[in-house]
């Protein structure tokens, strides 16, 4: 008696059926979840969380500072170490801008891009360093304005990237914070600095 010998596996034609079909639904994947997107959506939450801390910091260091320095009221601010004259407008109202070194950048003892002493709260400084934009260049940074030692208002500002985060997205944290700017997002004591 003789047996057939059955062969087990695949053909070439069901190989390629569930590539294509595997291909398909990676493609739909990455386009619905859009990793790109994704990646400036975590950036713009970083950058929210980091308005949030920098604004608790300094209301710390101003209810506990007898003689606080929020520093001039002419200047604006940025943690980025680049030369931009113009990376203020439409942000705020002060006119010069004052950069700092990247070494300098996240130093808590006024020598940062926020010219505040955090090492002066009684308790110590709140911030292990002063933050600074997940990206830090020209278009994307923090910054930071005063009214000087005449009533201690202040604002910072953060642009989102994200469209969820942006003005009119879905999240939209730029328009709707009461600020001076419908295209920045801005928290602190005075939102039209």
């Amino acid at each position: 008696m003789q047996q057939k010998s059955l062969q087990k596996g695949f053909t070439l034609i069901e190989l390629l059926v569930v590539i294509a079909i595997l291909s398909i639904l990676a493609v739909a994947v990455i386009l619905t979840l859009n990793p790109a997107q994704m990646l400036k959506q975590a950036r713009d939450s970083q950058r929210i969380s980091d308005m949030s801390t920098l604004k608790s910091a300094i209301g710390l260091y101003l209810a506990d500072v007898t003689s606080p320095s929020m520093g001039t009221s002419t200047n604006c601010y940025v943690s980025f170490s680049g030369s931009s004259a113009t990376a203020c407008t439409g942000r705020m109202t002060a006119t010069t801008v004052v950069t700092t070194t990247a070494a300098n950048a996240g130093s808590t003892t006024g020598a940062g891009w926020i010219p505040i002493n955090f090492t002066a709260i009684s308790s110590g400084s709140p911030l292990g360093a002063e933050p600074v934009d997940p990206i830090n260049n020209a278009t994307y940074f923090y910054s930071y304005a005063t009214n000087g030692s005449s009533n201690f208002q202040f604002e910072i500002n953060a642009d989102m990237e994200s469209t969820r985060y942006a003005a009119s997205g879905t999240t939209d944290v730029e328009s709707t914070d009461g600020g001076s700017s419908s295209t920045v997002y801005e928290v602190g004591s005075s939102l039209g600095l």
